[in-house]
């Protein structure tokens, strides 16, 4: 059991063996629609965590809610192949942990990578989600946002404790981040590391960085339109950093031309990407979830 008994941590196994890991915050109801969240590209279920809380015990409508950590992130086992670090593997891990949980449909909530795979989840099963929480993505990923990120990730120091860790954090954030508090740093720092022996270690694979850097950046990078049409059929609500610098104001506009029914939030002093529990984002999302139940 995780944490006191806030989650327990779940493992299960994906169509090719490789032990994967969720944690389940299970609510004292059942009656609600569940939660899956689903993390950015390095990152793992820790970021859920402050908003899983939030959803799992809300006082009027408690519901059940799965974090997942991809392979090679997380609780979740490495792969041998880095190659298996995409979206349409990751896509299917997430379905066999759905059918292990016992979940048929859920509203999902994705960050980043996580809402790419929501995307290619709208292909592949698209009964699956109810509703559909895009934070900081869209079909279109800019270029120049991802280049950033992958500089970042290849230049990214490694820090000799965890006061160094938080001391860079808040360096990186000065610009972007600037409604962020020392508070808020240290719940990012302590999602993004784990402990060992005392120190500060990222908590991925960093064979990871290969899929970044298999990418021809000087191309347009692939769209997602087709997709992100499967996912208008469901209620949906994008969530976008003021200062975001992968989804960009033109994307989100678009978006709405195709779902005009679309729900848009824009978080102050926040890139990519706003970190959950935040700006009142868990108020605002239990209430658009509130509103997607009271619909069906």
């Amino acid at each position: 059991m995780g944490n006191s008994g806030e989650y327990r941590d779940f493992h299960y196994n994906a169509k090719d063996g490789l032990k994967l890991h969720a944690r389940i915050y299970k609510a004292a109801g059942g009656a609600f629609l569940p939660v899956i969240c689903l993390p950015g590209l390095t990152r793992n279920a820790r970021d859920f965590h402050e908003l899983a809380l939030h959803l799992a015990n809300h006082e009027k409508r408690p519901r059940r809610v799965v974090s997942f950590d991809y392979r090679g992130r997380g609780g979740s086992d490495y792969d041998r192949d880095w190659n298996n670090y995409n979206v349409m593997v990751e896509a299917d891990d997430v379905l066999a942990g759905m059918v292990a949980i016992g979940i048929e449909h859920a509203a999902f909530i994705g960050t980043s990578r996580g809402g790419l795979i929501m995307h290619v989840l709208a292909a592949m099963r698209p009964g699956a989600m109810k509703a559909g929480i895009l934070n900081d993505v869209g079909p279109v990923v800019d270029g120049a946002g991802l280049a950033l990120i992958r500089s970042y990730l290849e230049r990214a120091p490694k820090p000799r404790s965890w006061e160094e860790a938080f001391a860079l954090q808040k360096a990186a954030a000065k610009e972007t981040f600037t409604a962020l508090g020392d508070a808020d740093i240290e719940r990012l720092v302590r999602a993004l590391y784990r402990d060992s022996a005392g120190k500060p270690v990222a908590d991925y694979d960093p064979k990871l960085l290969k899929t970044l850097t298999s990418v021809d950046l000087s191309k347009p990078l692939p769209e997602f339109w087709p997709q992100f049409v499967g996912l208008t059929a469901m209620p949906l609500m994008v969530i976008r950093g003021e200062n975001s610098s992968l989804l960009s104001e033109e994307t989100v506009r678009r978006m709405r031309e195709y779902d005009p029914d679309l729900e848009v939030h824009t978080v102050p002093g926040q890139g990519h990407a706003p970190l959950l529990e935040t700006a009142g984002l868990p108020e605002l999302i239990s209430a658009f979830l509130a509103r997607v139940e009271a619909k069906r």
